[in-house]
């Protein structure tokens, strides 16, 4: 759009903000780095694109976070920073504990993981490990990073399958030079003093910290990066290394999570699955053989049955609320020009992660029903009348008994997790003649994963110790004296447990070639010829998942179902083009116009052919303002997950609107008219228990037969330079997604069946004989992976930057925020009872976004030893609309949330360089959310800042 001197200040000042604010977004964002001349601007590219070409610029907005906004951060977890930014909803972190899959990936716009592509230099990051089918970017490097681009406008055509939402490429620093070293430590500090939630804890006599929490939650890193020329300077090689360790932290160190919330917030809960077990113990059905008529008793000091009104366990304190991680990291980028038409590269790198997502002790969870003798030796003289009297037994009759006792004699369950990822590229590139060039590389990405469940309760060796035969037959069984008070032991725990294993690994293999340059054709009102891109990729997709019996047979109580092996893949063969059309150049009232085209033709083994294209426009009336427009039509091929895992039983998070006991006071959410299209008798009705966890089984899994989702991404936005030094943009944006593949929440297939009666959602439940969907297995609902309706996202994206000389430095401003004004999910086609829009509404089936959110950064440096940063993030209000979470209710919602971050850094000596800082210095707590909202410790973890203040310091050597 612009010439070559109003081209080198754009580069020139996107990269000066890029360098000293979270994120810059400007007209120009160069892939390559482009020194401020007129030769070194000549040919560039951009994320996006292939094309390599003089004044190019994108049509769909890039946007930049600079290696200095990293290392100002803090954040050694990068995953950590970039959640700040408001495109990005928060993912699997380290903050995400039970249902952890040990990886860290990056959601943006909040359409998930697995549609966000993640790139390294351009080119693919290989998936995560035996939990995750998404990139895994535990595997980057924060100190070697140059940048991070971030793609808002899709790029299937570009790059292929699963850039839906858009791309985040790591450009990584393969051209440093010397050698650097750098010492880190960070930690969190909190001041407890949340009266609300201590109040609620006063009231159960539970312990919580009180006060100055000290700094907690440590983390260390060592970055070491050498790099320089070799062979007479044909040659450049950059290798680093990497060590990051973090200390865990559990919820019992911050008073607002020492309690597990119910799920209306408004009383420490906590799990049925108490110290002193709970009991659902009732008659058996001769023509079932299942519980008839039951009770809810607990134990006296005395091994008494009495009815059990509040026996919970609060299961919160020995939960993580940040998991300890290990991660060691080392690779290498060489560069060597054999001559202009041959330059060879390669790239290796090697991670290995190791972290344990730590959780409450195990427990029988209500799992199964045990039928048990009434003249059992596990019952005493007093227990056996009262089962007597109370179901008309005899001696030789059987009761049945649903238990739900916590092991807190055998101490926490965990999941421990490791990861050892290794990535290599091979390629070359060079130039063919004056006007073109070629690229072709191979790369190969593998992750080997394991994740060990240990301490966990192992279903046969309960259902043994409750038989007092079986277990005098078994050797080392110890009967389970769970109907005495008190009775077990630590010993007697010991031998109740188990471990399970899954072994993974999961590959990738791309072969990409292209060849890019400037055509002998211009359009006659145009100075610059036509550029194209044609190329060709060949991608193979591998996952293998190999599970033990134990997991497979879900022998673990605590696991919720099974959790089988999976093997599969796939591969595609692509063809594709770019081009760049300039149509008008330099002529008045139009500076610059021109087109970005693109197309790539994918044929899957798995699910046939899918075209993907893009059209973009960009419109420079005057060399200050630019108004750009694009079309993507975008895919995600299912992954080997979405086809090939087995269907089998887990836990979903919620409520069910039919549970409730009349008797006590519950009214159940749903009339007995709409329970009864969930498969709720008239009899059943107001007497199905809810779950004190929030927890219902479900039925989950993959579907061979699935189609590829279809995107089209709509961006039309304004680039402006109004004034010498200041710079905005504005962007609307808008995703339309059709045959997503996924699930129809279980939450709303109950709720919906309930309501609308539509067989599409009943078929999906299946109640147990009580009526329950959470007591014993029998009962689920079905929630495996179909190709869905529709999702549609809109919003806007709105940055500026600014720059001032004060005084004897400079000032400079960043502004970015996004306004999201649609995210509207329709489960099934054709059925508008059942669509629903996230936007400013947090419930069980929408996460916290909040309809505004933005972030401004400060900075000032005298350009001489030392510089300040200040940065104002905030999340707006998040309303709530639905009745079951009272504190919500209360609050009207989420409130707006703000944080101050401070960052100082200092040029000590021409070697020495040291930065401290501390974010959300006025130690803003998480909002807290009932239980069916929260995703860790009573919050929305890893989205507001979970911790408290999070302090920083690093010292680095740099030769």
């Amino acid at each position: 759009m612009f010439t070559n001197s109003k081209l080198t200040k754009s580069i020139r000042l996107a990269m000066a903000f890029g360098a000293v604010s979270a994120f810059a977004s400007g007209a120009v964002v160069a892939q390559e780095t482009a020194e401020p001349d007129d030769k070194a601007v000549e040919k560039i590219s951009i994320t996006g694109s292939r094309i390599k070409s003089q004044n190019y610029e994108s049509a769909s907005p890039v946007s930049i976070t600079s290696d200095v906004e990293i290392k100002l951060s803090g954040f050694t977890r990068i995953e950590d920073l970039l959640n700040t930014l408001p495109q990005i909803e928060a993912g699997q972190t380290s903050f995400i504990v039970n249902g952890a899959s040990g990886t860290a990936n990056l959601d943006l716009r909040g359409l998930g993981p697995t549609r966000t592509l993640v790139l390294i230099n351009g080119r693919r990051l290989p998936s995560g490990g035996v939990y995750s089918q998404s990139p895994d970017i535990n595997q980057i490097p924060a100190a070697l990073v140059k940048r991070v681009e971030v793609l808002t406008g899709g790029g299937s055509s570009t790059y292929g399958a699963d850039a839906v939402a858009g791309v985040v490429n790591f450009v990584m620093d393969d051209d440093f030079e010397g050698f650097e070293m750098t010492f880190g430590a960070s930690g969190y500090q909190h001041d407890n003093s949340n009266k609300y939630i201590q109040g609620l804890m006063d009231a159960r006599s539970f312990e919580y910290p009180d006060g100055n929490s000290d700094i907690d939650g440590k983390a260390y890193n060592f970055d070491i990066t050498i790099g320089g020329d070799f062979a007479d300077g044909k040659g450049h090689a950059v290798a680093y290394g990497t060590w990051r360790r973090n200390d865990e932290l559990r919820q019992a160190s911050r008073d607002y999570s020492s309690c597990a919330l119910n799920a209306g917030g408004t009383a420490c809960g906590g799990s049925g699955n108490a110290v002193i077990p709970n009991f659902y113990i009732g008659d058996i059905d001769p023509a079932t053989g299942v519980q008839d008529d039951y009770e809810f008793w607990t134990l006296d000091s005395n091994s008494n049955f009495i009815p059990s009104v509040g026996n919970s366990y609060n299961y919160a304190p020995i939960n993580h609320f940040m998991r300890p991680d290990e991660r060691y990291s080392l690779g290498a980028f060489v560069n060597y020009e054999i001559n202009d038409h041959v330059r060879p590269y390669f790239e290796v790198m090697y991670m290995r992660d190791r972290t344990a997502a730590q959780i409450a002790e195990s427990g029988t969870f209500f799992s199964q029903q045990y039928d048990i003798d009434v003249n059992s030796p596990l019952i005493n003289d007093a227990q056996r009348a009262q089962l007597m009297n109370r179901f008309g037994l005899g001696l030789d009759d059987q009761f049945s008994v649903y238990i739900g006792k916590r092991n807190t004699e055998g101490g926490a369950r965990a999941s421990v997790l490791e990861h050892n990822t290794f990535r290599v590229v091979l390629g070359t590139e060079g130039d063919i003649n004056d006007n073109w060039s070629y690229d072709a590389s191979l790369l190969y990405g593998s992750s080997s994963s394991s994740a060990a469940y240990i301490n966990d309760f192992f279903g046969p060796r309960i259902e043994t110790a409750l038989d007092v035969d079986a277990c005098a037959a078994t050797s080392g069984c110890v009967p389970y004296e769970v109907f005495t008070y008190e009775g077990i032991t630590n010993a007697a725990a010991s031998t109740l447990t188990g471990v399970a294993i899954l072994n993974g690994v999961a590959s990738e293999t791309v072969l990409n070639a292209y060849v890019t340059g400037e055509t002998d054709f211009t359009v006659p009102s145009a100075n610059d010829p036509i550029a194209v891109v044609f190329g060709y990729e060949y991608r193979k997709s591998e996952f293998d998942r190999l599970a033990d019996e134990v997991f497979a047979q879900g022998l673990l109580l605590g696991q919720g179902g099974t959790t089988t092996s999976i093997k599969g893949g796939f591969s595609v063969n692509e063809i594709f083009a770019e081009a760049k059309v300039p149509l008008i150049q330099g002529k008045s009232g139009a500076e610059d116009l021109s087109l970005d085209l693109g197309y790539r033709y994918s044929d899957y083994d798995t699910s046939g052919a899918v075209s993907t294209y893009k059209i973009g426009a960009n419109y420079a009336p005057i060399e200050e303002l630019k108004i750009r427009g694009s079309y993507n039509r975008a895919v995600r091929a299912p992954n080997v997950g979405d086809l090939f895992s087995p269907q089998s039983t887990g836990l979903w998070g919620g409520t069910d609107p039919c549970g409730g006991i009349i008797a006590d006071g519950q009214m159940p959410a749903l009339t007995a008219a709409q329970c009864a299209n969930t498969g709720v008798s008239a009899s059943q009705y107001g007497t199905i228990g809810l779950s004190p966890a929030s927890q219902y089984n479900g039925l989950f899994g993959g579907n061979p037969n699935l189609s590829p989702e279809i995107a089209d991404t709509y961006t039309f936005g304004v680039v402006a330079l109004p004034i010498e030094d200041l710079q905005f943009s504005v962007d609307f944006w808008d995703i339309k997604l059709e045959d997503v593949i996924g699930a129809v929440g279980a939450q709303l297939t109950v709720e919906q069946c309930g309501i609308t009666g539509n067989a599409a959602f009943c078929d999906n439940i299946v109640r147990a004989a009580s009526g329950s969907l959470w007591r014993g297995a029998d009962g689920y609902v079905q929630a495996t992976n179909i190709n869905l309706a529709s999702r549609h996202w809109q919003g806007w994206d709105v940055t500026g930057n600014y720059e001032v000389e004060l005084g004897e430095g400079t000032l400079t401003a960043k502004f970015v925020g996004t306004l999201m004004t649609k995210k509207e999910y329709e489960p099934l086609p054709g059925d508008a009872s059942s669509t629903y829009d996230c936007v400013d509404e947090v419930s069980v089936d929408c996460f916290a976004q909040p309809e505004w959110r933005h972030s401004l950064n400060v900075s000032y440096t005298t350009g001489d030893w030392w510089t300040v940063d200040a940065k104002w993030r905030y999340y707006g209000q998040v309303s709530y609309n639905a009745t079951a979470d009272t504190l919500l209710v209360a609050d009207g919602g989420i409130k707006a949330q703000s944080y101050l971050d401070l960052k100082a850094s200092f040029d000590v000596t021409e070697n020495l360089f040291l930065l401290v800082g501390m974010n959300n210095v006025l130690d803003k707590e998480p909002p807290m959310v009932g239980s069916t909202i929260s995703s860790n410790a009573n919050t929305v973890a890893g989205y507001y800042d979970t911790l408290g203040r999070y302090l920083h310091a690093s010292v680095t050597v740099r030769y």
